[in-house]
């Protein structure tokens, strides 16, 4: 038997940018992976949205790069996802 746990959480971060050139994923900043515990390149994760609690799904993590200037919170949807949820939409 296969038990899946979910070992992190990033809460309430906002969809800053979009991208359908890349294959379904998430790409987060490198502090937000690291405060969550999310260690490995490719970790699958869930994405919700908490407007609606509508789920996008299991999908895999992309580490981004650090830009200082930026709120450490931004993400981006990457593939089909991005066309499913606004920019600025929480997750």
């Amino acid at each position: 038997m296969q038990i899946q746990v979910l070992k992190s959480k990033i809460h309430r971060v906002k969809i800053t940018r979009q991208t359908s050139l890349l294959v379904g994923s998430i790409t987060n900043r490198e502090n937000l992976m690291d405060a969550a515990k999310v260690w490995s390149r490719n970790e699958k994760v869930q994405v919700v949205n908490v407007n609606n609690g509508e789920r996008l799904g299991g999908t895999y993590v992309i580490k981004g790069e650090e830009d200082r200037s930026s709120p450490s919170r931004q993400v981006c949807l990457n593939g089909p996802a991005a066309k499913k949820k606004p920019l600025l939409e929480i997750l």
